[in-house]
């Protein structure tokens, strides 16, 4: 069962955690990742957030959970896995199905941070499926997710379009690009917030 703080912790580490690997992506070259990367920060758009509430209104009760995904998502289903939910939300939102899509990205981020000994083939219907889980940590996934690409929406359209596109800020050359030191920093504010009671 989900304890308020433990929902709270677990979120800051995948805050972090996103806000690390955005750091880390921000500093590659323009070369573009392969398009089957697991692994992809996809940009966030208004869309993407509207698939993670539409998903959550897709699973908005244990009655339409799927509990044994197989990945195949059915024209007409009545119950929906954690993966069919995203990728039915994901169609009707944008017309097509984005395996890759930001919506979909986050939750597998954020189910890497909260069964990260698990070592699950497929982070979504491994998640769905694990007798482990129940639809409460389902719907708390999908809410975290929302969270998640709202924080991203806010920070992306803070950023100025001079530190986007990776190129030097005009001006003095304050806002230099990220550091090693600034990675340290966001590691080292992961492992100081490990625990409820920090």
């Amino acid at each position: 069962m989900w304890h308020r703080t433990t929902s709270l912790n677990i979120f800051a580490r995948v805050f972090v955690t996103l806000l690390l690997a955005s750091m880390v992506a921000a500093q590659k070259t323009s070369t573009s990742p392969p398009e089957d990367d697991s692994n992809i920060h996809p940009p966030v758009t208004n869309a993407d957030l509207q698939i993670a509430k539409r998903a959550r209104e897709i699973l908005n009760s244990p009655a339409v959970w799927n509990r044994a995904d197989n990945r195949q998502c059915p024209a007409g289903a009545r119950t929906f896995s954690l993966y069919c939910a995203l990728e039915v939300a994901t169609t009707e939102v944008s017309g097509k199905a984005e395996h890759r899509g930001a919506a979909l990205q986050e939750a597998r981020f954020v189910i890497d941070e909260i069964a990260a000994n698990r070592n699950y083939e497929h982070r979504l219907m491994n998640y769905n499926n694990d007798p482990a889980t129940a639809f409460a940590d389902i719907q708390e996934v999908l809410r975290m997710v929302e969270s998640l690409l709202t924080l991203r929406l806010k920070t992306d359209s803070a950023v100025p379009p001079a530190v986007k596109s990776n190129g030097p800020p005009p001006g003095n050359g304050n806002n230099s690009a990220v550091t090693k030191a600034d990675l340290e920093i966001i590691k080292r504010t992961r492992q100081i917030l490990n625990s409820p009671s920090k």
